[in-house]
Order: structure tokens, then C-alpha cells, then sequence
């Protein structure tokens, strides 16, 4: 039922509008406090503006490997080895709105923010553990 997040490229001071978030949910067990889950809001999603493409995630209480690629606007997000989401954020290039015409929560246009920033992990007061986890700088 945990519902956390990878922040990334952001400003600790307002993580959630000076950067981004991949989602890392526990999709079967969460359960949203008014109506059905958003798939912009599912395991691997980028966060309210992608959905994931699926949900390899292994049973809850068993560990997931989870890897995120940051090269210039281009992101991936693999769970389990397995391509979950893949985006170019040049393409959210209107706040409040994503390049399919949905809307989203973020008052700045996603191309607009940096390209660089700090990393951090998301919780909403559910247990979440974490190991072994490695940074390495891409050229």
C-alpha cells in the first residue's frame, strides 16, 4: 500500500514544482482516498504527466531493481530490467499541460526546468526500503 517517489533534477526547497518524480507505487495494495488510481500516477509513471507502459514490479516484500537514465531531455525508467517509460521532456512545453492535451499539476512547463539538480526520495508515511543505491554521472 506505500506510495513514494524518485525526485530528481530538483530544488529541495519545492521538490515537487523545481523538479521531477518518477513514481514508485505499490499499484495493488494502494488504495486512493476518493476514486480510481490515475495511470499517471502508477509504479514507474513520470508523475502526473506519463503513464508507464507496464508494471513488472515483483510481489510486495520482495526486492525490485529499479534504474532511471537521465541524458540531456531524454529519460528512461526501467523496473526489473524492463523499459517502463521513456520521454523527452522538450515536449511538455506548456505548464499545466501535457503533450496529449491532458492536464497536469505543475505550474512550470517541464522543458523549462533544470537540467541538473539534487535527488531524493519521496514518501507519504508508508514503509519503503532502499539498497544499494548507486549514482554514476553520464557524459
Amino acid at each position: 500500500g506505500a506510495n513514494s517517489g524518485v525526485f530528481f533534477r530538483t530544488d529541495p526547497s519545492d521538490p515537487v514544482q523545481a523538479g521531477f518524480e518518477i513514481q514508485l507505487l505499490d499499484d495493488r495494495g494502494f488504495r486512493p482516498a476518493k476514486g480510481k488510481l490515475d495511470a499517471k500516477k502508477l509504479n514507474g509513471a513520470f508523475y502526473d504527466c506519463q503513464p508507464p507502459s507496464a508494471d513488472p514490479a515483483k510481489p510486495v516484500g520482495q526486492w525490485n531493481e529499479f534504474r532511471l537514465t537521465c541524458l540531456g531531455p531524454m529519460i528512461r525508467v526501467q523496473i526489473n530490467g524492463q523499459l517502463v517509460n521513456e520521454f523527452n521532456v522538450d515536449r511538455w512545453d506548456t505548464p499545466g499541460k501535457n503533450p496529449d492535451g491532458s492536464v497536469n499539476k505543475f505550474r512550470t512547463a517541464m522543458k523549462d526546468l533544470p537540467r541538473r539538480g539534487k535527488i531524493g526520495i519521496q514518501n507519504h508515511g508508508h514503509p519503503v526500503w532502499l539498497k544499494q543505491i548507486t549514482i554514476r554521472e553520464l557524459d
